[in-house]
C-alpha cells in the first residue's frame, strides 16, 4: 500500500545547523556531519526528518543538562523521502543539538549535491561539485527538515582539495590546512541569516572571478570559467545595476554582505537564488563579447535581474508551503522587467513583456488543462509539475494588472509594508494582499482572489451602439476556451481601461467589470474612429470586437497611430478567438497586409510566432507552400529596410527584428535569402568571415533546412570545436531543421549521445518535431525507447518538456488519441498534466484544420501568384 504524504512532526523545531561535509571527487561520494540545533517542544521517542540517499552511520541528542540519548534504531523511508531515528527513552523538552554522521552520494541527476563535468585547456575532463536544493532536494545532501516554513541559520564548512574555489550563500569566515592531509583545506563559512533549506548552496571547482561593490557597497562577485573573467563583466554590471534597483525600489536593505554569481556546468534550468550565492547555466551568464548576440545579452539581464528579486521575494520572505509558489516565481518574474527597464532602458522591454510573458500565459491558462495560479500542493513531489508558464507568466502579468490598477507608489509602499512585516518569516498569498491593501486603500484582496484562485481568464465581448456624441458600450465577460466550449461559472474583477483616436494618451473609459454584464457611456465626440479596451494590453483578458469597431482599426494599423503594444494585442486577440472558432483563419490573413508598413520588433515578433503556428498546422494540408509565399510577400517591405547588415546606430529591437525576418524568409524559401546565408555560411566555415553573432543561429538554421548531409556534417565540426554553451546551443538547435529523416534521426541519436550535456540533450531531441517528419520521427524514436529516455531524463523539466514538444503539434484526432493511449499505459509519474495539455492541443489543432483548412487554401489561392 502507497504510503501517504504528510508534512513533517513539529515536535522538534531547528534552529541552526552546523553543517561539515568533505566531498570525494573521484568517488563521488562524501562524508557529512551534522550538529543540529533545536527546540524540542513536545517529548517524544523519535525524529523524523527528510532524507533521501543518505547513510545514516549514527545519531545522538543532548537536551541542555540532561544525558546524551544514542539513537537505537535509524529507518529511512524511501517512498516518504524521510528517515526516523528512534530513541531508547524519551527526549526531554527544551533546547538541545541533534548530531548525525552519514555519507552521501554526488548524483549526476543535477539535483541535490551533483557532480558537472568539465574540460581544462589541456583536454582532461574533471568534476566540479554544486548544489540545487529547489524544491526539496537539501534532503539529498543533509538530513533536515526540508520544507520551507521550517527555517534556520546554517555554519557550513567544507574540506576540499587545495587547489578548488569552495563559494557558499556567505563569505568564508576562516580556512586552514588539514593535518596529515597536506593536499585538502578546511573553508568555513560564516553563519547564514534565518533561511529555508532549499536555498542552501555550495561550489567545489575550478574558477576565475572578477568583483564589484553597489552604490550601497554590497560586493558582488561574478564567477567564470578558468581563463575567462572577461566573459562575466557583462553579467557583473547587469548585477551591479539590478542589486541597486531593488534595493532602492523595495527600500529594504540587502540583508547579506555579498552576492555571488556561480555558472555550473551541467544545470537542469536557467538560474537558482539561493542566497548570497546565485548559480547558472553557463549561457544564461556569461557573455563571450565577440560571439554573444544581443538576444542573449538580454536574456542574461532578465535573468540576473530575476534572480536578485528572489533575494528579497522569496529569501528573506518566503512562501509558507509550496501552494504559494507564485508568490516567489510571479512577483519575480514580474520585478525583472521592472528592473531592466530602468537600468537598461533602450531594450523597450515592457513592450516585449506582452509577447514573452503575457502570452504565453494566455495559450496555457486558455485550455481546459491549465490551473489556478493558486494550486493546493500536497507534496513536494507535485511541485515541478506548477513550475510552468502559469505560475511565472501569470503570475507576473495579474502582478502587472495590479500594479497598474493601484499605482506605483502605492505598490512599493505595499511592498516595503509587506518585505519589512514578514521579515525573515514565512507568507501565505493574503499576507501580499494585506499589505497593500493597506499601502492603496483599494479593495486589493478581492479583486485579486479572483485571478489567482480560479483557473483561466475572461474574453470581454463589446456591443457598442452610437448615441450623439456618446459611445453606449455593453461588456460582457466569460471565461475563453480555446475549445470552444462555455464555462458561465467564474467571473472576475476586471479593471477595464480604453483608449480612442481622439483620446491615445489618456484613458477615455476606466472602470471595474465586477459582474457578467455592465453597462457604459463613453463621450466620444464627432467623427470617432478607433476605440481599443486594454491599452497597454495591461489587463489579463482578451477582447473580441465586433465588425464595425474592428474595421476601423486598420487605418491606425497602417499610419501607425495605434501604439505598437495595442497593434499587436490586436493580432493576438483575433489569432485566439481564430483557435476558438469564434471568427477564421481568413479574417487574419485579410487583416496582416494592413502590416505591410510595419517597422516595430515587438509588433514583427508576434506576427512571426503566429504565422509559424499556422505554418506547423498547414503541413498537414497542401496549402503550406501556398502560405509560405503569402509570408514572404508579407515580410518583403520590411526585409528591404532592415537587410542583412547592421546600420550605424541602429536600436536594440532593430537588431533584434532583423533576425526574426531573415529566419522566416529562409527558412519559408525565400532563393535570395537562401543563397546568401549559404555564401556567409562557406566564408564561416573555412574561417575566413565570421557570421555576425545576431544572425548566426538563424544562418545555421537556413542553411541546414536548405542544405544535405555536407552542411550537417560540416556543423557537426562546429560543434565538437566550439568552446561556449551558447555557441554549441545555437548550432544543436538548427539541426532539427533537417528536411532529411535519416539526418533527422541521426540528430536524436547525437542529442542521446555523451557529445551533448544532459542539460541541452532534450532541446536538441525537440528540434527535430518542428516538422511533420521529424515529428514522427520523433514520436516513433520515443515509443522505442521510452523506458531509456525516462530514466535518463527524469522529471517533469526534462521528460515532460520532451513529451509535450514532440506531441502537441500533432494535428489529427488519430494521433491526440495514439498518444493518449501510448502514454497512459506508460505512464510517467508527474508528468500527468504535461500530457493532458498535448493531447488537448493536438485536438485544438485538428479542429482548427476542420474547421479552416479550405477555407485558408481557397483564399490562398485567391490571393498569392504562383
Amino acid at each position: 500500500m502507497k504510503a501517504t504524504f504528510s508534512r513533517l512532526p513539529v515536535a522538534l523545531r531547528p534552529i541552526n545547523y552546523v553543517l561539515k561535509l568533505k566531498p570525494h571527487i573521484k568517488t563521488f561520494q562524501f562524508t557529512g556531519s551534522e550538529s543540529i540545533e533545536v527546540e524540542v517542544c513536545k517529548s517524544t521517542t523519535s525524529v523524523v526528518l527528510n532524507s533521501v540517499n543518505l547513510d545514516l552511520k549514527e545519531a545522538t541528542i543532548k537536551v541542555e543538562d540532561h544525558d546524551i540519548i544514542k539513537a537505537c534504531n535509524i529507518v529511512p523511508s524511501e517512498e516518504l523521502e524521510t528517515v526516523t531515528i528512534h530513541f531508547p527513552r524519551d527526549i526531554p523538552r527544551g533546547k538541545g543539538y541533534l548530531n548525525i554522521e552519514y555519507i552521501g552520494e554526488i548524483g549526476e541527476q543535477m539535483k541535490g549535491w551533483y557532480r558537472a563535468k568539465y574540460t581544462i585547456s589541456e583536454g582532461e575532463e574533471r568534476y566540479a561539485c554544486s548544489t540545487m536544493f529547489e524544491p526539496s532536494d537539501a534532503r539529498r545532501c543533509f538530513p533536515c527538515w526540508d520544507e520551507p516554513a521550517h527555517k534556520a541559520t546554517f555554519d557550513i564548512t567544507l574540506i576540499v582539495p587545495k587547489d578548488r574555489t569552495a563559494i557558499s550563500n556567505m563569505p568564508i569566515a576562516s580556512e586552514k590546512n588539514i593535518e596529515g592531509s597536506p593536499e585538502l583545506r578546511e573553508v568555513v563559512f560564516e553563519r547564514t541569516p534565518i533561511m529555508s533549506t532549499y536555498l542552501v548552496a555550495f561550489f567545489v571547482g575550478e574558477l576565475d572571478h572578477i568583483r564589484d561593490t553597489t552604490e550601497m557597497g554590497r560586493l558582488i562577485r561574478v564567477f567564470t570559467p578558468k581563463g575567462l573573467q572577461e566573459h562575466g563583466k557583462f553579467a557583473l554590471n547587469a548585477a551591479v545595476k539590478s542589486l541597486t534597483f531593488f534595493e532602492k525600489y523595495f527600500d529594504v536593505p540587502y540583508p547579506l554582505p555579498k552576492v555571488d554569481l556561480v555558472p555550473v556546468p551541467d544545470f537542469q534550468s536557467g538560474a537558482m537564488e539561493n542566497w548570497g550565492m546565485v548559480t547558472f547555466r553557463e549561457d544564461c551568464m556569461l557573455v563571450d563579447p565577440e560571439n554573444s548576440s544581443t538576444s542573449r545579452k538580454q536574456w542574461i539581464a532578465i535573468i540576473v535581474a530575476h534572480e536578485l528579486a528572489h533575494q528579497w521575494f522569496g529569501n528573506l520572505v518566503t512562501m509558507e508551503w509550496w501552494t504559494h509558489l507564485w508568490l516567489n516565481e510571479g512577483y519575480a518574474s514580474f520585478s525583472e522587467y521592472l528592473c531592466v527597464d530602468s537600468v537598461f532602458p533602450e531594450y523597450e522591454i515592457w513592450t516585449q513583456f506582452v509577447t514573452d510573458t503575457t502570452f504565453g500565459a494566455f495559450s496555457l491558462d486558455s485550455m481546459k488543462n491549465s490551473h489556478p495560479i493558486e494550486v493546493p500542493v500536497n507534496s513536494p513531489s507535485e511541485v515541478d509539475e506548477i513550475f510552468d508558464e502559469i505560475s511565472y507568466n501569470k503570475g507576473a502579468s495579474v502582478i502587472r494588472m495590479l500594479h497598474s490598477y493601484i499605482g506605483d507608489d502605492d505598490f512599493r509602499k505595499g511592498m516595503k509594508l509587506y518585505l519589512e512585516r514578514h521579515i525573515y518569516k514565512n507568507t501565505f498569498t493574503e499576507d501580499l494582499w494585506e499589505a497593500l491593501g493597506e499601502a492603496c486603500g483599494k479593495p486589493v484582496r478581492d479583486v485579486m482572489s479572483t485571478w489567482t484562485s480560479q483557473v483561466g481568464f475572461p474574453v470581454i465581448t463589446i456591443h457598442a451602439t452610437e448615441d450623439g456624441d456618446s459611445l453606449r458600450l455593453k461588456l460582457h465577460q466569460q471565461r475563453f476556451l480555446l475549445d470552444g466550449t462555455i464555462d458561465a461559472k467564474p467571473t472576475w474583477m476586471v479593471p477595464i481601461d480604453a483608449i480612442s483616436s481622439q483620446c491615445v494618451q489618456k484613458p477615455c473609459l476606466s472602470v471595474m467589470l465586477s459582474k457578467k454584464e455592465d453597462e457604459y457611456v463613453v463621450e466620444k465626440g464627432k467623427n470617432l474612429g478607433w476605440f481599443k479596451l486594454n491599452p497597454g494590453q495591461i489587463g489579463f483578458y482578451i477582447v473580441k470586437y465586433p465588425d464595425e469597431l474592428l474595421l476601423k482599426f486598420q487605418p491606425a494599423i497602417k499610419d501607425k497611430s495605434l501604439p505598437p503594444i495595442d497593434r499587436l494585442g490586436l493580432v493576438h486577440d483575433l489569432f485566439l478567438l481564430i483557435q476558438a472558432g469564434q471568427t477564421t483563419a481568413v479574417d487574419l490573413l485579410k487583416l496582416l497586409p494592413s502590416f505591410i508598413d510595419e517597422d516595430a520588433y515587438v509588433v514583427w515578433n508576434c506576427i512571426s510566432g503566429i504565422l509559424g503556428k499556422l505554418n506547423l498546422l498547414l503541413d498537414y494540408t497542401d496549402s503550406q507552400s501556398l502560405f509560405q509565399k503569402y509570408v514572404r510577400n508579407l515580410m518583403a517591405k520590411i526585409w528591404a529596410d532592415v537587410g542583412w547588415d547592421p546600420k550605424p546606430e541602429e536600436s536594440h529591437t532593430q537588431t533584434l527584428l532583423r533576425a526574426i525576418i531573415l529566419r522566416k524568409l529562409g527558412l519559408y524559401g525565400d532563393q535570395t535569402v537562401i543563397e546568401e546565408a549559404k555564401r556567409r555560411f562557406e566564408l564561416h566555415v573555412s574561417g575566413k568571415e565570421k557570421i555576425a553573432a545576431d544572425i548566426r543561429a538563424t544562418v545555421f538554421s537556413i542553411v541546414v533546412s536548405a542544405g544535405g548531409r555536407d552542411t550537417f556534417n560540416a556543423l557537426l565540426k562546429l560543434y565538437d570545436e566550439a568552446s561556449t554553451t551558447e555557441e554549441k546551443n545555437r548550432i544543436g538547435n538548427s539541426f532539427g531543421k533537417s528536411k532529411d529523416p535519416a539526418i533527422l534521426r541521426d540528430v536524436i541519436d547525437f542529442a542521446e549521445s555523451d557529445r551533448v550535456r544532459k542539460q541541452d540533450s532534450v532541446r536538441i531531441f525537440c528540434s527535430v518535431a518542428v516538422s511533420k517528419v521529424g515529428r514522427e520521427i520523433a514520436w516513433q524514436y520515443y515509443k522505442d525507447n521510452h523506458l531509456e529516455l525516462v530514466k535518463k531524463h527524469p522529471g517533469v523539466f526534462h521528460i515532460g518538456e520532451l513529451i509535450q514538444s514532440v506531441t502537441c503539434n500533432f494535428a489529427t484526432i488519430e494521433q491526440a488519441e495514439e498518444v493518449e493511449n501510448f502514454l497512459t499505459v506508460n505512464n510517467e509519474h508527474g508528468v500527468d498534466m504535461k500530457v493532458k495539455q498535448a493531447v488537448e492541443s493536438i485536438k485544438l489543432n485538428s479542429n482548427l484544420l476542420r474547421r479552416d483548412a479550405d477555407k485558408i487554401h481557397e483564399f490562398l489561392l485567391a490571393n498569392v501568384k504562383v
